[in-house]
């Protein structure tokens, strides 16, 4: 179970994953702007950690040896695709049930991750090359001890990556108004506005652990993808308006 102290979980958010949770996988369930984000996203960190690890790239294409922590790892949907790269995986969630969730999909798929459930501060026990923290800091209570726990768990020289929604007026439209009641790509009350972070914020909060920014970029979603199998869903972009995703390094 889940420590009840905890200083990240919020009981409330926690409850409402909990209820959709055996759906993770539902390419047209309550995740499916993750599913179409997926590649996106991978895309992103693929880059960085092969510019990384292996210079400018890596020339199988493989994440072989590279330790990954997936905080908020949900049912484990970019786990997988990182796993199937040859990198080791731990998935780290606060909701049982996505775990379990997680678990048999990747028993199913014949992966190897390594899941848990808890909470960013429990799993103190090691550190990683990488540490992801997507789509999840909007969710957590006091957010800028979120941030130091996690990046308590990454290697000297490791990579740090977040991605979330940025606080604008935009995103207010973009992120709750348009996705939970025009479009309804996810369920009412998946967002609360005030809980969207700004890049800035972020960044001090990094600071704090001699992190910054390496790369920062936007996440644009495409309504031309309906009309051509050849367009992505969603694609990088210079605009953080809506949706962002960085990834923070030590700074030596």
């Amino acid at each position: 179970m889940v420590k009840s102290d905890s200083q990240t979980l919020n009981a409330e958010e926690l409850y409402q994953f909990d209820q959709i949770a055996d759906q993770w996988w539902d390419e047209n369930g309550p995740f499916r702007p993750l599913h179409q984000q997926n590649s996106c996203r991978l895309r992103f960190i693929k880059y960085h950690l092969e510019k990384h690890f292996f210079g400018l790239s890596s020339p199988t294409g493989s994440l072989k040896g590279i330790t990954i922590l997936d905080i908020g790892c949900g049912g484990g949907l970019l786990c997988e695709p990182l796993a199937r790269l040859g990198a080791h995986v731990t998935g780290l969630d606060a909701s049982p049930q996505a775990i379990q969730t997680a678990k048999n999909h990747a028993q199913k798929m014949g992966l190897e991750i390594d899941y848990h459930v808890g909470t960013v501060e429990s799993f103190q026990n090691k550190k990683f090359d990488v540490v992801l923290t997507m789509e999840i800091i909007e969710h957590v209570d006091n957010p800028s001890f979120f941030i130091q726990a996690s990046q308590s768990l990454l290697s000297e020289k490791g990579l740090f990556f977040l991605s979330t929604l940025n606080r604008t007026c935009l995103s207010y439209w973009g992120g709750i108004i348009a996705a939970e009641s025009i479009l309804r790509w996810v369920p009412r009350g998946t967002h609360q506005w005030h809980r969207f972070v700004k890049p800035a914020e972020v960044a001090a909060w990094l600071r704090e652990g001699n992190l910054v920014w390496r790369d920062l970029k936007g996440m644009q979603y495409n309504p031309f993808y309906y009309f051509s199998p050849y367009q992505q869903p969603w694609t990088l972009s210079n605009s953080l308006k809506i949706n962002y995703i960085g990834c923070a390094a030590r700074n030596s």
